[in-house]
């Protein structure tokens, strides 16, 4: 299937540009029509790729999407007929192309997990795996419901972190600015001014001056060296294994930030893993497709030796307790889930568990940046002042 660019007229007579997928014209022809649009010229296109990889398509568009397949899945109503209500109430036009697109090869023979499959960049493994799981078992409403849930979920998470990083990043923003203009314009003039005087400068402020002249000779690599770094990082992420390993084993380690993202990453793992086997996939099946979910390689490499260890006839409680993956309390958590059939529930319990655990934790960590970033604030221009000032005030004092 390949992707086209097209120009197109509605039934009111507008022309209409966009990208849809297709196998060739004729079937380019028949999807345009089956969303009330005549085609006038069309030409082959690469299929679009965004910053990280993935298509234009928001979080937002995914959940009604859920929400929608799901209502009318619970009401009796055919996938088909459901995908086409939802394709005519679309506002995202590329999320009504890919609809378009499932449509048509839903009516080719392929069933929804299938054509959810060829689109891995907006419908991620566990995404299609809970669809086909949902398939075979008769209850996608339900697998719809709790896509729709933990869609959410993330979707409040991030918005959390934006707030959470927006004081912090406005304040830093204003801090380097304020930093620059002192170092660069203010600091050699008052140092011109003291030393016309000949007065002697003490330690801070001889090193407040050579900070000064490095800011001025530097400047271009003190703006672009964070930059450089980051590029560098995910570079090496990219192409080596082990600096991979790394730099994730950093995250996790890392003051503050690193104890929230384990536990975000954990609960996702745990929720998605209570989806994935409450809706009959295997416990092994469940590790192996969770592995990809989990963006970090220790975590990854964890989940790979706990899958192992289970293969080889530990249980999936003592198999994650011998990899150091989650606290004693989560143990317990699952073994009873194990013991009692109910490993399902455990998991949800684990989720929720660590759910409450990241609020809290990012609840915390903003009402701490705030006086974090005013004592920083504070140490930076007590030191510029105390530089400045201080050698000023003493040849006044001298002369009096």
């Amino acid at each position: 299937m390949a992707t086209f660019r097209y120009k197109a007229v509605n039934n009111a007579g507008h022309f209409v540009r966009g990208r849809i997928d297709a196998v060739n014209e004729p079937d380019l022809e028949s999807r345009l029509k089956n969303m009330g649009l005549e085609l006038i010229v069309h030409e082959q296109a690469r299929q679009r790729q965004h910053l990280f990889g993935g298509t234009k398509i928001k979080r937002q568009d995914l959940i009604n999407f859920c929400f929608h397949m799901e209502q009318m899945t619970k009401a009796g109503i055919p996938i088909l007929e459901s995908l086409e209500d939802l394709r005519d109430s679309m506002e995202n036009p590329r999320f009504r192309e890919i609809i378009s697109s499932l449509i048509g090869a839903i009516e080719g023979g392929k069933r929804f997990s299938e054509a959810l499959g060829q689109y891995p960049a907006i419908f991620d493994t566990v995404f299609i795996s809970l669809v086909e799981a949902g398939e075979q078992s008769g209850e996608l409403d339900k697998v719809l419901g709790k896509m729709t849930d933990s869609l959410k979920w993330q979707d409040e998470l991030i918005a959390k972190t934006k707030k959470l990083m927006l004081y912090p990043a406005f304040v830093g923003t204003v801090v380097m600015a304020v930093v620059f203009f002192m170092m660069i314009y203010l600091v050699p003039q008052m140092v011109n001014f003291i030393k016309s005087m000949d007065g002697e400068l003490p330690f801070h402020t001889r090193a407040l001056i050579a900070t000064s002249n490095v800011f001025i000779d530097y400047w271009y690599l003190i703006l672009t060296m964070p930059f450089v770094l980051l590029f560098t990082l995910k570079l090496l992420a990219r192409h080596s294994p082990k600096a991979r390993y790394r730099i994730d084993q950093f995250k996790l380690s890392a003051w503050l930030i690193g104890p929230i993202l384990r536990k975000i990453i954990l609960a996702r793992f745990a929720s998605y893993f209570a989806l994935l086997y409450r809706s009959g996939v295997t416990v092994l099946s469940c590790l192996s497709i969770c592995e990809d979910l989990t963006g970090n390689a220790v975590i990854k490499k964890a989940l790979s030796d706990a899958a192992r260890l289970t293969t080889d006839g530990m249980k999936l409680s003592d198999a994650i307790d011998n990899v150091g993956l989650f606290p004693p309390l989560v143990l317990r958590m699952l073994k009873v889930g194990e013991n009692t059939g109910r490993l399902d529930v455990a998991l949800e319990n684990v989720s929720y568990f660590y759910n409450r655990e990241v609020s809290e934790s990012i609840e915390r960590l903003q009402a701490l940046i705030e006086p974090i970033m005013t004592v920083i604030l504070g140490a930076i221009l007590g030191w510029l002042m105390l530089s400045v000032l201080g050698p000023i005030y003493d040849i006044i004092s001298t002369i009096k």
